[in-house]
């Protein structure tokens, strides 16, 4: 139209719009990890150059549609280009500099603030891996950062439920994990095909943990969870040595046999220095039409064994709540939406949140960790 003039396009205003662009997977602006490689303004066309970390990024057309949606905001913009190209290994090398400055496992440094909590069992079956894997989404939903270990080689099941469909993506030597429900994640199970088993024994069972913690790249994290085989075998031990500061989660069921092994599971504590941040009750009870409940796995288990724990550790270990039985638990396990997410309002999920409440506000502590301020003189 005649006397009409279109704005000028900035290309500060360009870059601004671009600084909000997330790669998915490190979560991080694309301009903060190197990887927006130009920008050129030509009138209303803006072409920009953005570098992937490796030539079969799996989420390259993520990436290529949030810089189109991000400059189609950008006033005076009317035509966009998006240019993929990939990291140099110089390029890459720089990255992993920038990201992870230190060799090694960051959750273990005295200056580390991500609370790690190790879930532990005394015997299968009874629901850890459901209890870690809704946890985490509550508390992911709630803002934080959260990661989950699956160190359950043997029989990892953390993928399904959470419904990770993703596989982590190697840059070199540093594995970005999938993330689901908000989670970001890692298990052996997405390194295996189909449902093949792994027979390993203690030395692999170690190194596989060593590497899941160092060389997988979780970020920055609030929380972070390991859902730990049952029982106080190789992989425990592993743990208290690589994460000393690791607190346990121990989850049990009513039943006083169970509870009587999940007690041995809290007190190997008392050998490797860890402390039990609490017990957690699941399959409490199952409520019926009529609104009765069955206690089909009896009841207490959960806080005799905290109470146990109590006076073997000689330090308070709490009872952090109870989980009931409930059949949308299951079915949210088998279709991979935890039920603090597909059904936040079912009894268990209920008693979930309550559990994540307790844990959300426990703070993570700065004994011996340097704040990086020094006295006035």
């Amino acid at each position: 139209m005649s006397g009409v003039h279109s704005v000028p396009v900035s290309e500060d205003a360009v870059r601004a719009a671009l600084h909000g662009v997330i790669d998915p997977e490190l979560r991080r602006p694309i301009d903060e990890l190197g990887m927006l490689q130009s920008v050129t303004v030509d009138g209303a066309r803006v072409t920009v150059g953005v570098l992937l970390t490796i030539a079969g990024c799996p989420l390259r057309g993520t990436i290529e549609g949030d810089v189109h949606t991000a400059l189609g905001a950008v006033p005076g913009v009317e035509e966009t280009d998006v240019v993929l190209d990939v990291m140099t290994p110089q390029q890459r090398q720089e990255l992993r500099e920038r990201l992870r400055p230190e060799r090694g496992i960051p959750f273990s440094r005295p200056d580390s603030l991500t609370k790690v909590y190790a879930v532990a069992s005394g015997k299968g079956g009874v629901g850890k891996s459901s209890v870690t894997v809704n946890l985490a989404t509550e508390l992911a939903s709630r803002g934080l950062r959260v990661g989950i270990v699956d160190a359950d080689v043997h029989g990892f099941s953390v993928p399904g439920l959470l419904g990770a469909t993703g596989t982590p993506t190697s840059v070199d030597d540093m594995i970005l994990p999938p993330i689901a429900h908000g989670v970001k994640v890692i298990s052996i199970g997405m390194f295996v095909d189909g449902n093949q088993a792994v027979a390993w024994r203690g030395p692999m069972l170690h190194r596989a943990l060593e590497q899941f913690l160092g060389d997988v790249f979780f970020g920055d994290l609030d929380v972070l969870f390991l859902d730990l085989p049952p029982g106080t075998g190789d992989v425990a031990i592993s743990v208290s040595q690589l994460l000393p500061n690791a607190e346990l989660l121990i989850v049990t069921t009513p039943q006083a046999a169970a509870a009587e092994v999940a007690e041995r599971a809290g007190s190997v504590s008392a050998q490797t220095g860890q402390k039990v941040a609490g017990v957690i009750e699941n399959m409490a009870g199952l409520t019926l039409p009529d609104g009765t409940v069955m206690d089909v796995f009896g009841s207490g288990g959960g806080q005799r064994v905290a109470e146990r724990l109590s006076a073997a550790l000689g330090t308070p270990v709490e009872l952090l709540g109870q989980v009931p039985l409930d059949v949308a638990l299951r079915e949210g396990g088998d279709a991979g939406v935890p039920i603090v997410l597909g059904q936040p309002g079912s009894s268990a999920a209920v008693a979930l949140r309550a559990i994540a409440d307790r844990l959300a506000t426990r703070p993570r502590g700065l004994a011996g960790r340097s704040l990086g301020v020094t006295p006035a003189p």
